[in-house]
Formats: C-alpha cells, structure tokens, sequence
C-alpha cells in the first residue's frame, strides 16, 4: 500500500501549515543553492528548500541523491515533515558547504549543484550528513560492520538426498516397528498377586512386609481371610 494513501485531507493540511511555518524562518526564506528569495520546493531527503529552477537540476540528479517534492503541490509524509523540521538550509548547508569559500559565487547551475551534491566537493572528511533516522542507522551498521571486518556466513542448503539414500530411508521406516508402549498396571495388579484359591474359611498369615506408606508393624500378628471369587471364576 502506498504511504501517500493513508494521509488524510485534515493530515495533508496540516502537514502544509507546518512547512509554511518553516519557509517563514530566515534560513529557509532563501533557496539552498542559489539565495533566491521564496522558494517553494524541497528536496525531501536533504532536508533543504529550494527553488523551481534548482528544483528542475535537483531531479536531474536522480532519487537516489536528491527527492524533490512541491511545497503544495505533492503529498507529505510524516516522516517526510519531520526531517524537514529537524534540518533545514542552514543546517544542511554546514555539512554540504563547509569548505566552500566565503565569497564564492553561487549560481543555479547544473555544475555548482552537481559539485555540492554528487561530488560533495566542499564536504568537510569528518562531517556527518542531516539523514532521516532510517538512513542514520543504516549507515552507522554498515560503518560498524566494514571496521570490524565482520562477515556474516552465508546460510547453508540443506543437501538433498541422493536416490539410493532417499530410497533406503524410505526402506528404513517402512521397516523399522513401532515403538510399542508398555501398558502400565494396575495398583490391584502390582500389590496382589492372586494364586490358586484355597479352601472356604482357611486363614492365612500375611508375611511381614514395609512399603512407603504402612510399616511393617501394622502387619505383625494381622490374619487376612480370602474370600472365594464371587463372579469371574468357579471351582469343584
């Protein structure tokens, strides 16, 4: 979805409103390039304001240096209106134009524009470009990553199974049981091992046993009577 389409009319207008306010300031009353009084185009990713003549050279240039909008003409972003509110000419002319000399004669030119922008000829070595706060990291990870040398590993594919292998892992599985599971018993099962039943009424001594839950002394002198099984089994 394009950012453009989800700017309102009411945000449009607003976003116009501010950007009057900052072409009445005195640095911005002047075209960056060429001191024309009243410009009203910018150049949206250096953050200055220029005018229609500068503005046609600008877009000549290519987006990738300059991106030129219509103070009224075009659509604003918001972050758009905000780079232009944290830079502007004065700010942006000390990074392009720092070591520009104090009397030099300015002009609308395409070469003057082309030496400030593409050749960044009056650039100071250690000056740091007004950048949208995007670009501004973008540009501090690359900076970081080419001091330290580092490089990422390119992610390795998976080797793909020869015929023969994919042939025997199919083997294999069709092969291979499944893991059975062992049924668990049950507490009657674990604690009572049922022999043969004895005669009706014989009594038997339960032999003296521990376990976690009853000592052994509950059993001492204790007789357990076995009742004959009632359903599931008769006897002669």
């Amino acid at each position: 979805m394009n950012g453009k389409a989800s700017v309102s009319k009411e945000l449009n207008a607003k976003h116009s409103k501010i950007l009057e306010a900052l072409l009445k300031k005195p640095d911005n009353r002047e075209c960056a390039d060429c001191r024309s009084k009243a410009p009203r185009w910018a150049s949206v990713n250096l953050g200055i304001f220029i005018c229609m003549q500068c503005s046609g050279i600008h877009r000549s240039l290519g987006v990738h240096i300059s991106q030129v909008r219509s103070i009224t003409l075009d659509t604003w972003l918001p972050d758009q209106v905000a780079f232009m509110q944290s830079t502007g000419n004065a700010k942006a002319n000390q990074y392009w134009e720092a070591e520009l000399p104090l009397h030099f004669e300015r002009s609308s030119s395409d070469a003057f524009i082309r030496a400030k922008y593409d050749e960044k000829k009056w650039v100071s070595p250690g000056g740091i470009q007004p950048a949208p706060v995007a670009s501004q990291l973008s540009c501090k990870v690359s900076h970081l990553v080419e001091i330290s040398g580092y490089k990422p590993e390119t992610p390795k594919k998976a080797r793909t199974l020869s015929l023969d292998e994919d042939l025997l892992l199919k083997h294999v599985l069709q092969v291979t049981p499944p893991e059975t599971r062992i049924r668990a018993g049950s507490v009657d099962m674990k604690e009572n091992v049922y022999a043969l039943p004895l005669p009706v009424g014989m009594e038997v001594k339960k032999p003296n046993q521990k376990n976690e839950i009853f000592s052994g002394e509950l059993y001492q002198n204790r007789s357990t009577t076995i009742a004959p099984p009632s359903s599931w089994a008769t006897f002669d």
